[in-house]
Formats: C-alpha cells, structure tokens, sequence
C-alpha cells in the first residue's frame, strides 16, 4: 500500500475516532440535596372512573434478521460449545457463598450478600404521576398488592443489585408489618397512617426503618403533586445502616426453591391477565429471553432507569384472605372514614399459581413462621421451584372472580 492510502486510511480512522469521543452523553448530573421533610399526606384516593379494557397482544413473531454466513477458513476447528449443566437450588447450602438466596443468582461479588435487604415502599397510584416507575427491574422480589379503594401499590426487596433511584417512595401499609420480618430487612417509606404507625412503631424492626429524614431521600424538583416527588437512594440507605450498625447479612428461617429446568408438571401459559379491578395487568412469557414481560392498563410498563419494559424470571400468585382492619382508617372526608385499612393476611397458607418458562404451576404458599419466607408446593407436597432469577408476587383475595385469567 502506497503512502497516499496510508495517509488516508489514517484520515479515517482518525475521524471516527473522534466523532465517537464527541457522541458520548454528559454525565447525569446527581440528584439535589434531600432536604428535611415532614411527612407527606396520603392523596385523597379516587377510583377510576372506567376500568380499563382487556389487553390483545399479537402472537405473530416477528421476521428473523437477516444474516451473513462468513465460511471459516480451511484451518479454522471449530470449538465445541459447552452444554451448561442445570442448576438445582433446594438447601441453604446448595447456594453456596455467591448465589443470591432471593433470586439463585451467582453475584460476581458475594460481598453483596453480607448486606441487609431493604423494602422499599413505591407508588402506583394515580398512573399519570408515578408511571414509570424507578427500580424494578433491579429488584430481587416485587410485591403488589392492594390498597383501599382496590389501588395498587408495591414494596420492592432490593438485596442482590443496586438500582441508582428508585421511587416515587409512598407510605407503608399493613403488608409492610410482614416483609421486613420475612426477609431480615430494613423499612424505606414515606408517611403512613395514624395506626400503621404506630404498629411500625412498635415493631421489632423498628430500629431499621430509615424514616424520610434519613440521607438517600431526595426530592425531584418535577412539575406534580409533592407526594410523587420522593425518591431515594439505595447505595445511601446501605451507608446508613453501616453506619447504625445494621448493615449485617440477613437471617432466612426457610428456602424458596430454584432450578435453571422448568419442572415437570405444568401446562402451557405463555399470556397471563391479572385484573385487580382497578388496573389490568398483563404477563406475556418470551421465549427468547426466558423473562415474562409486563404490559399495564394496555401499556408497556417500564423501568424509568433504564426505559426498559419491566420483566421477571417468575410472577407469582398469591391468593390471601384479605380484611379491613377498622381501628385504622387510611381516609377522612368530612370527618368521616370511608376507607380503613387493607391487611393481606400473608401467613399461615393458601392457594398459589407459579409462571415461569411459559408454563403455569397450580400448588400452595405456605408461611407458618413469622421470620419464614415463603415456600411453594404441588399437591403432593414436593417443592415448587422457581425459574433463578427475580420474581414478582401478585398478592390477591382469594375471593376475586376470574382474577387471573391464562392463554396458552
């Protein structure tokens, strides 16, 4: 190659060089500063005024990308791909000292795991202020549930990964009395109830809860209601409770089961609709990807840190008997409660229905302990594994008709 080509090769790969260097985003600046806040008011709580209409979703596939076959040269041997063995996770100490005991999965650093985990309370209500939602996808475990009026809300369980935001944080409800005993974890919410809080109060995790003053609280700045603004910072939470002495790893009474092979037994669910009356929620399992996806209110529903569509290794059912409690109102107008509060009564047994692999499992939920996670058998009483990876629960009166509703 003679020195004109040289030079102008040189031009070339000189001038993508530095386009590329010019393409790159500026930093994300941080959040503002949290500062002291009071407690934030419950918003008055408004059911919608038409429900929302079943989710169609095409079952076409889409056309395979075309592809470029380069035929290996005549020296090339092609290595053989190694067949992954399966994975089976049914004992504390079939996880060793790197898989996550939430999730199955390996961490690259099991540091991690000697963290506590934290429950995060986050908004879902009313959808034009809190959709889309920071830190789902990062979660270990989602738990929906409802509220008054049939809202939803969710407490996330971060433990394995650390999502950089998440939020809108909202108050704590009944079912919060439940999980950071089920999972050893701390408490991060914004306000409550009269009689929640003092419940919470009372609780014997009550030196963990990291009230709204706490550092990793901020505020947005955004154009809404001021109850949708709080957010936090997980990686700031972890610090405070190093700094409480309260960052130790957690005690897990029971086991939840995993494999990497979906289990005999079960039949195909590759679309899953789940209608809370107030919202309509639909699963659809990928193949590809192995995940089931999220759509909401015929949305995709998506993660605000990534803008990615939220999805989930397992979506699990819960069917629990639900009560109003009626010393504890969660809504005044004019002097008068017209909605107490909602506990989930998420112990002792029930009904389950596990999703994973595009295939459905019919069994039971079982937690007789108060400091016991929850475990799932078939109706002979083996375990039900769930697929390794993050799961969402769909916590739901055992008494809602037609609540869940499967596609093949």
């Amino acid at each position: 190659m003679d020195k004109v080509v040289w030079k102008l090769v040189f031009l070339i790969i000189a001038s993508v060089t530095i386009f590329a260097a010019c393409s790159e985003p500026d930093p994300i600046p941080p959040a503002p500063p949290s500062p002291p806040q009071s407690p934030v008011a419950e918003e008055e709580v408004q059911p919608n005024e038409s429900l929302p209409t079943a989710v169609i979703l095409s079952t076409e596939s889409p056309a395979p990308a075309a592809t470029v076959t380069i035929p290996p040269s005549s020296t090339d041997t092609p290595e053989p791909t190694a067949t992954p063995l399966p994975v089976n996770l049914f004992s504390p100490e079939d996880f060793g000292e790197d898989r996550n005991r939430l999730t199955g999965e390996e961490v690259a650093d099991p540091a991690l795991l000697q963290r506590r985990p934290i429950a995060i309370k986050i908004s879902n209500a009313p959808p034009k202020w809190v959709r889309p939602q920071s830190g789902l996808n990062q979660a270990d475990l989602v738990f929906e549930h409802i509220t008054e009026a049939k809202i939803t809300r969710f407490t996330i369980i971060i433990y394995g990964q650390t999502p950089p935001d998440v939020g809108p944080i909202r108050s704590a409800r009944l079912i919060d009395l439940e999980l950071p005993a089920m999972y050893d974890s701390a408490l991060v919410y914004s306000g409550s109830s009269t009689g929640v809080r003092q419940l919470l109060l009372n609780s014997d995790f009550r030196p963990r809860i990291l009230f709204a003053t706490s550092p990793g609280y901020y505020r947005t700045g955004a154009n809404k209601p001021l109850e949708h603004t709080l957010y936090g910072k997980p990686e700031q939470f972890w610090e405070v409770l190093e700094e409480k002495g309260l960052g130790q790893a957690p005690t897990f009474n029971t086991q939840m089961a995993f494999t990497s092979e979906p289990p005999p037994g079960g039949t195909p669910a590759t679309d899953v609709t789940i209608d809370y009356d107030w919202t309509l929620i639909n699963w659809r399992y990928d193949p590809e990807s192995g995940r089931l996806h999220r759509w909401v209110d015929g949305a995709e529903h998506v993660d605000a840190n990534t803008d990615e569509q939220v999805q989930f290794a397992n979506v699990v059912v819960i069917l629990a008997n639900h009560i109003e409690d009626p010393n504890i109102c969660e809504q005044f107008i004019n002097g008068v409660c017209t909605a107490y509060s909602v506990q989930p009564q998420i112990f002792g047994s029930g009904a389950a229905v596990i999703f994973r692999d595009g295939q459905r499992y019919d069994g039971s939920w079982e937690r007789i302990g108060r400091y016991d996670l929850f475990t799932f058998k078939d109706e002979s009483g083996q375990p039900i594994p769930l697929q390794i990876g993050n799961t969402w629960f769909q916590v739901i009166p055992f008494w809602y008709d037609n609540a869940v509703v499967v596609a093949p």
